[in-house]
């Protein structure tokens, strides 16, 4: 499987992982909001932007998985991340999978399952009802052309059916030792609050931060730069600092 990945700068590794039918480009703008002085590696995710994905199916467990391997061709032990969306699942993956490497994260918008709202959401995607306006977006963004464009979206209309890949419990994550930053829209068609506050009240060493009137993915349009700033803040913070690097906001 042919994994394309940018890596750019040189310090500590911190790792962004973009959301489900997205790619790596779409960090490359936001990378001068992030802190210097750190390595940012970006891959484009198994079936997306330049990666191949040679299977009809697609999970975050898996995407974790080729994450993995890619920091060990690399040579990278240990690192911070943020995810948004799918990227933050991927991330509750990787957290579990292998707690020790993972020192910090930001989860933009997780989830631990799939909730009935999102997959109501799940079973409308189909290639054959897209605007072309959606067409446009993603062809700017994935490299192989139309067949790969509909693969995801294939892919994301069989997540409805999902019970396993994203199935993580209370003891699941319990297990994570990362200090992790949520966070959520209130008014997110996907997933409702009940799942971030789930999520902060079962992660160690955990904040929460809950946009009023934020939607999916709510970090962008007014709240962009002072997320940034967060997440900046969040990054360089020394774990054995105990003042959060911001208030558990709800």
């Amino acid at each position: 499987m042919k994994l394309h990945y940018e890596d750019r700068g040189d310090g500590s590794v911190i790792l962004l992982l973009h959301g489900f039918t997205g790619s790596s480009a779409d960090w490359l703008p936001l990378l001068p909001m992030l802190p210097e002085k750190h390595r940012y590696i970006i891959p484009d995710q198994r079936g997306h932007g330049r990666s191949l994905n040679p299977l009809d199916s697609y999970t975050h467990r898996q995407s974790a998985l080729d994450v993995f391997e890619l920091l060990n061709e690399l040579d990278i032990s240990t690192f911070k991340a943020c995810g948004m969306s799918g990227g933050a699942m991927a991330l509750l993956h990787m957290a579990t999978q292998q707690p020790k490497r993972l020192e910090s994260m930001i989860l933009v918008s997780p989830t631990t399952h799939y909730p009935p709202e999102a997959r109501d959401i799940m079973a409308l995607t189909d290639p054959d009802n897209q605007p072309e306006a959606a067409w446009t977006a993603m062809r700017k963004k994935h490299a192989y052309g139309d067949d790969q464009i509909i693969q995801l979206w294939k892919q994301a209309n069989a997540f409805k059916d999902d019970s396993d890949d994203m199935a993580f419990g209370p003891d699941d994550l319990a297990r994570i030792q990362a200090r992790t930053l949520i966070v959520h829209g209130d008014k997110a068609p996907l997933l409702p609050i009940d799942i971030p506050i789930a999520i902060y009240k079962n992660i160690p060493h955990s904040s929460l931060w809950i946009i009023p009137d934020g939607g999916h993915v709510p970090v962008f349009g007014d709240q962009m730069n002072f997320f940034f700033s967060t997440a900046s803040q969040f990054f360089i913070q020394d774990r054995n600092d105990e003042s959060p690097c911001c208030s558990e906001n709800v």
